[in-house]
């Protein structure tokens, strides 16, 4: 077990620890809402694909590329990255306006995605009760260097702390619109195609999940968007009480559902591998 391969990041990272916590999932929303204000970038996705018809697809595949980066083998990890790299370079999109044709693999679109998810990633986990230190939130976003490396970026134009990625978001922000796009997406988050009989359970509990998303987004997402959210104590409370309802959940069931990444990487590198909020600061 010992000389088993601990893949890009290896169970002492911050990284390991974080990305088994269920709030993810609700992380992993709120950066679809964040992406989406980009124009450029959320037409990238929008020209290359059917969203409305691949939104659950695309953010199972978003899952699988981070549960893949974060507990599979170096070599996984690579071909991971190598396959994202190769699939966006063949892919163009077009400015309506200006006519322009450009790569959904330009450097400053690659950019905000990675840096709308890991802001995501880092601050729904805070907010929602994982515990850490502001040293260790800067040494998960210095970690992810290597996941901004893997799509194509140059890991020394990546923010490598929290002081870089608040000045990264403000030198953005003049980009940010919520166009048609973003209209689309959020759309499509708030009232996903359902069977007619999951509708009621769609009402109860999805649409609750997807304003939580939303609601955790910084105050300008929501001028952008058009729709106000409640107090952030307020916010913060409803995090921290999903936040606990879902950590009650035992992470062996949670972690059984596919691809069981995090249970494949105990079975390679031995039970002492475990994510626990408890092992950041080991």
């Amino acid at each position: 077990m010992t000389d088993a391969d601990p893949g890009l990041f290896g169970p002492r990272s911050v990284t390991w620890q974080m990305h088994g916590d269920p709030m993810m999932w609700i992380a992993g929303i709120r950066a679809l809402y964040l992406q989406a204000l980009h124009p450029r970038a959320v037409r990238g996705v929008m020209q290359n694909s059917d969203f409305r018809r691949d939104a659950w697809g695309r953010l199972m595949r978003t899952a699988h590329f981070v549960g893949t980066t974060t507990y599979g083998t170096t070599e996984a990890a690579e071909r991971a990255g190598a396959r994202v790299r190769k699939i966006h370079s063949m892919l163009r999109a077009t400015d309506p306006d200006t006519g322009e044709r450009y790569g959904v693999d330009e450097p400053g679109l690659l950019l905000w995605v990675h840096c709308a998810e890991i802001d995501s990633y880092l601050h729904v986990l805070r907010r929602s009760g994982f515990p850490l230190t502001d040293a260790q939130a800067d040494r998960y976003i210095a970690e992810h260097r290597e996941s901004a490396r893997l799509v194509g970026l140059d890991p020394a134009a990546v923010p490598g702390d929290q002081e870089e990625m608040a000045a990264y978001f403000e030198k953005v922000r003049p980009e940010l619109a919520a166009g048609a796009e973003a209209r689309t997406v959020d759309d499509f988050l708030l009232h996903p195609p359902t069977h007619p009989l999951l509708v009621p359970a769609r009402g109860l509990l999805w649409r609750r999940v997807a304003h939580l998303a939303y609601n955790s987004l910084p105050p300008y997402a929501h001028l952008l968007y058009g729709r106000p959210a409640p107090a952030p104590d307020t916010i913060t409370r409803r995090l921290r009480a999903t936040g606990s309802l879902l950590r009650c959940v035992p992470a062996r069931v949670r972690w059984q559902l596919p691809p069981k990444h995090i249970l494949r990487a105990m079975a390679r590198l031995g039970p002492g591998s475990r994510p626990a909020p408890y092992k950041v600061g080991l």
